[in-house]
């Protein structure tokens, strides 16, 4: 299953701040660019930024075959990302768990706000369109991923769990373990296992394809595309 994408030139989100004088005012966050320096990765012996040895398998394999690519490479320590970055300033995020991968896809977990899912925004090249029904900031590239299904494009009248910034870049050729998420990366996509379900998810500019996740459901309100894992 393979849902196309359209090429966004930044990740972009929308802040709002309080109100003030009784009137509210709505400023605009600096983007979030990708990571891509050698600083800015974890400090501890990690495998070659350069590339992966092993490209990630394409969509459309088993599911089987994408939780083994995942689980070829070393674990990383979950250790170095619990923290989120911007402009300077470094946010420590508890439990939760931030990453940004070299293409420019960035991740967090939000737990502390009851929300188990790992969210990701891609730059994709062809976003699910805004649903007509739908008003405010709409966000084609913001993926969900709980395991039990795969949600692509939402609105969100804040920036949400981005609104502290991104995690540093997980390196090529090791794999990040968080809950019941194990993720791997390589030059152009992210791929992440929720083991509770048994499903998977394939992140890239060109598609989101959701491994064991075939059957289209209908969203619900503000989604664009779901499918059921």
């Amino acid at each position: 299953m393979r849902i196309a994408v359209l090429l966004a030139a930044s990740l972009l989100v929308a802040g709002c701040s309080s109100s003030t004088g009784g009137q509210a005012r709505q400023t605009e966050l600096t983007p979030i660019s990708p990571t891509r320096t050698s600083s800015s990765a974890p400090s501890s012996t990690s495998p070659s930024s350069t590339g992966s040895a092993t490209p990630a398998p394409d969509a459309g394999v088993p599911v089987a075959d994408a939780i083994r690519w995942i689980e070829a490479a070393p674990p990383i320590d979950a250790a170095q990302y619990h923290i989120a970055l911007r402009g300077g300033v470094t946010t420590e995020l508890g439990d939760d768990i931030a990453f940004t991968t070299p293409a420019g896809t960035t991740c967090m977990t939000d737990a502390k706000h009851g929300s188990p899912a790992l969210a990701c925004l891609v730059d994709l090249t062809d976003p699910p369109p805004q649903p007509p029904d739908v008003y405010g900031q709409w966000k084609g590239g913001w993926v969900d991923f709980d395991g039990a299904s795969v949600q692509v494009g939402s609105a969100h009248g804040d920036p949400g769990r981005f609104a502290a910034g991104q995690g540093v870049e997980l390196p090529y050729d090791s794999s990040l373990s968080f809950g019941d998420y194990r993720c791997r990366t390589d030059a152009t996509a992210l791929l992440c296992v929720n083991y509770a379900h048994q499903a998977a998810i394939r992140l890239a500019g060109g598609g989101v394809d959701a491994y064991a996740c075939a059957r289209q459901a209908t969203p619900p309100a503000g989604i664009g595309v779901q499918y059921i894992c």
